[in-house]
């Protein structure tokens, strides 16, 4: 951003435009008509060929105007995100007329999305901060013992674990009193060795194997993912596009938006990452998913309540309208903050 003077940022933000608006190759003499820099064709051609050894621009044929590289986008993309803050659409009414229960929302969100982007969309359901609150263990007859484990965001977990002897109501008070001494408060990374053998020693020696049953219960809990689902709505988008609509191509980028394994996987992985809690944009390479190189995924993350929160994501071209994406977006996540507010 810094090696770029105004006249050359203009005439960035110009090709950049241009080109989302038309997936064409932008010469000087649409922008010199773009712009309200006033300058002749031949020193646009000048700026524009700083840009490219610069590597914001290339020419992708002789003689053809230049697209945005991944570096052009980039700067772009963040440059909007610093200065843009713009009022879109009010959703929050049509959303909660068709909308009675978090899953049913979370659907209408993405269907609404993409047919408001003209992009592919996805909405995950929201996950907890997964940090244990507290554990109750309770006797359900001789041969098994239920474990009610409370996540922060008061997310309810139960496991049954099977016993060899019938335990007295001391050993189970006793067993809650170390589970909960050295298990409140952390999360799955901070149950390390020197936890569990404090945690074996406190128990005593009679009880080791019931404490490693209980530990592998809570990590089954708190690993446990069976509820995370991904909704994804306009697959079919993507094919308006020219530079996506190679069939083969097409039809993989199809495949990973509806078979939803590798969005969980992409998704599910950052959602304890308080870095990408906010808008974030992944532009071609910077994605890790290998069939949306060609594309950009710009997400939001959602959240009902303190620790409690999901992900929406857009996904569409590099040349996608980022102003409009990153605004509804922005915009989006105001008004599910609102209806979550007045609905839970």
């Amino acid at each position: 951003m810094v090696e770029l003077d105004d006249r050359k940022l203009k005439i960035l933000q110009a090709i950049i435009q241009n080109y989302l608006e038309t997936g064409e190759p932008v010469g000087s003499r649409t922008i010199s008509k773009y712009t309200d820099l006033n300058l002749s064709s031949a020193t646009i051609r000048n700026e524009m060929s700083d840009l490219e050894d610069m590597g914001y621009i290339i020419q992708p044929h002789t003689s053809a105007g230049r697209i945005p590289t991944d570096k052009g986008y980039r700067l772009y993309v963040d440059l909007l995100l610093l200065d843009k803050n713009k009022e879109v659409e009010n959703m929050k009414s049509i959303l909660i007329e068709k909308a009675d229960r978090l899953e049913s929302l979370l659907e209408q969100v993405a269907k609404l999305l993409a047919v408001n982007t003209n992009y592919a969309t996805m909405v995950t359901t929201p996950q907890y901060k997964k940090k244990v609150k507290f554990i109750q263990l309770t006797e359900i007859d001789d041969k098994q013992l239920l474990a009610v484990i409370v996540f922060e965001g008061n997310i309810v977990k139960n496991k049954v674990i099977k016993v060899t002897r019938s335990l007295s109501k001391e050993t189970v008070l006793k067993l809650n009193i170390v589970l909960n001494t050295f298990l409140q408060g952390l999360d799955l990374a901070e149950i390390n060795l020197p936890v569990i053998t404090q945690m074996k020693e406190q128990a005593g020696e009679d009880y080791v194997t019931l404490v490693n049953d209980i530990l592998d219960a809570i990590m089954q809990a708190v690993s446990g993912d069976d509820d995370f689902k991904v909704y994804t709505s306009g697959a079919t988008n993507i094919l308006k596009y020219p530079e996506l609509s190679d069939v083969e191509k097409a039809s993989e980028l199809i495949y990973t938006l509806e078979e939803k394994k590798m969005l969980s996987d992409l998704i599910h992985n950052k959602m304890d990452d308080e870095e990408t809690r906010g808008i974030q944009v992944y532009i071609g390479d910077e994605t890790p998913i290998e069939t949306m190189k060609d594309c950009s995924v710009v997400t939001a993350t959602y959240e009902i309540e303190e620790g409690v929160y999901g992900k929406v994501g857009i996904i569409g071209p590099k040349r996608m309208d980022y102003e409009r994406v990153v605004v509804t977006l922005k915009n989006l996540m105001v008004e599910l903050d609102d209806i979550f507010k007045n609905k839970t």
